[in-house]
């Protein structure tokens, strides 16, 4: 469904919403797997890696072609940049977010991930997830630099008509920006959160302040690396709940 002017965002003003089954994998599938997928699958939105320095997994399949094909056979995409990510985070990602620079960085990554999805036909009015791992939220010179990024990535997209998402984890990423949203301007418009219940709702079970990101802005990872077949073609996904915006492909 698409609705208009979801609750206190002037930027965008409307937005395409899925409400149902999503998956997410590392590398966006082939056309003719995801139509078999549709077929017979009970999911109805695929989420894709569109770009950042982060990203793990090579993309062969995706490009404007794809999504179109894609999107014409019924399919909603969500799209995710893997941006930079925290200075207390462990691990070997080639762009960190630094103090000095968090903001400069958000802005310029919040430019590179709306090119990025033009590139692929996901025009204005489109959403588009940050991609934040897991860090040591006890740190707290580190959360400050990870949401002077996110609000500069946030503002960026903002200011090119497109929907600010976020994906982290209920206990770490996930869980600073929503202690940070009462009272922290420009923070994310959607989230999308990690945590590994089995509950296939955005609502029972929601892991934060009940009035947060309510009326259809949240998105539930709640199982990782499931193994299905659907159409006699086997994939590894995360299994996600939707009920928040998506890109729209034109």
């Amino acid at each position: 469904m698409t609705v208009g002017s979801l609750p206190g965002l002037p930027h965008p003003t409307t937005a395409s919403v899925f409400t149902g089954l999503a998956f997410d994998t590392c590398t966006a599938p082939s056309a003719s797997r995801m139509s078999a997928w549709r077929a017979s699958g009970p999911y109805g939105a695929a989420a894709v890696y569109i770009g950042g320095r982060n990203r793990g997994c090579a993309q062969p399949q995706l490009t404007a072609s794809w999504a179109a094909t894609v999107s014409a056979a019924g399919w909603k995409l969500i799209p995710l940049y893997v941006g930079a990510q925290p200075p207390c985070q462990t691990g070997g990602n080639p762009e960190r977010i630094t103090a000095s620079g968090a903001a400069a960085l958000g802005a310029s990554d919040g430019a590179d991930a709306v090119a990025a999805a033009k590139s692929l036909g996901m025009v204005s009015t489109s959403a588009i997830y940050l991609d934040m791992e897991a860090y040591d939220t006890g740190d707290t010179s580190c959360v400050t630099s990870v949401l002077t990024y996110i609000r500069a990535w946030d503002k960026a997209l903002h200011a090119r008509g497109y929907w600010a998402g976020f994906y982290g984890f209920t206990s770490s990423s996930a869980a600073a920006v929503a202690q940070a949203e009462p009272t922290v301007p420009d923070l994310p418009d959607a989230l999308w959160y990690a945590r590994y219940d089995g509950g296939t709702t955005t609502t029972t079970g929601f892991p934060f302040a009940a009035g947060l990101w309510t009326g259809h802005r949240r998105g539930h990872q709640y199982r990782a690396d499931s193994k299905e077949t659907y159409g006699g073609v086997t994939l590894t996904v995360d299994r996600d709940a939707w009920d928040a915006p998506v890109a729209v492909v034109g």
